[in-house]
């Protein structure tokens, strides 16, 4: 009997009337969002204009929160190639799903804790494992043995660096520096800090990929092909070139 009542029921649900049915509920829940959308725009100043520009916002708001953010330079540490006053978007999902900073890479980090509190703008020189040494015979900077020749980024008339170093980068950090040496405080000036002037991947922001202002200035921000020789070093935090 329990069988027999509960194909009776799926007959009905499969039945014209059945369909019908639905039909008439989806009508009915359709209607009830035209409704809702009605009442707010009732309430809202302005109608549909209001609440188009609010649900443009919020997008934007999400946007700007999980995938691109826009960043103003505050100072010339990465001159020539980002000026003081250029807009950078960055691409907060550059390292997500187990992707990691490269070497050469544009990164915007949180330095609360490390630098300073506020976002900063530096150029990852080495990642995890890695062996950063200034200079060579030659004034160049060497990761894991490989010079690294950074003339076409570097500001023109500026050293690889005035302070020697030699560092191995923990893994889970990075060692970074701006492209204006002269002009920047960067992983050098903080080697005797907590953390000895590294910065942990989890407080990077994301790479900045483009300058979108000012408009004359457009251009996409490319990895240098400076460190692609460079060999990873033993048991270096993902593959890097």
């Amino acid at each position: 009997m329990d069988t027999e009542a509960q194909q009776t029921e799926r007959d009905r649900s499969s039945s014209p009337s059945g369909s019908e049915e639905t039909s008439r509920t989806r009508g009915q829940e359709e209607r009830s969002r035209f409704a809702l959308a009605a009442r707010i725009t009732d309430w809202l100043p302005g109608g549909r204009i209001t609440l188009t520009v609010l649900v443009c916002l919020a997008f934007l708001l999400l946007l700007n929160t999980f995938v691109v953010q826009p960043f103003q330079i505050p100072s010339g540490s990465m001159e020539q190639g980002l000026r003081i006053g250029d807009r950078v978007l960055v691409d907060k999902l550059a390292y997500r799903f187990g992707a990691t900073p490269s070497r050469g890479d544009v990164v915007v980090f949180d330095g609360t804790g490390y630098f300073g509190d506020a976002d900063y703008i530096k150029r990852v020189v080495g990642v995890g494992g890695d062996h950063v040494v200034c200079c060579d015979k030659e004034g160049r900077i060497q990761v894991n043995g490989r010079s690294v020749d950074e003339s076409s980024f570097l500001y023109p008339g500026d050293s690889p660096s005035s302070v020697p170093f030699d560092v191995v980068v923990p893994h889970g950090t990075l060692f970074v520096l701006g492209d204006h040496r002269s002009d920047s405080s960067d992983s050098r000036a903080h080697l005797g800090s907590p953390g000895g002037g590294m910065v942990p991947v989890g407080n990077v922001i994301g790479r900045a990929d483009w300058i979108v202002w000012p408009f004359g200035h457009r251009t996409h921000l490319t990895r240098p092909p400076a460190y692609a020789r460079v060999p990873a070093a033993d048991g270096a935090d993902g593959a890097h070139g």
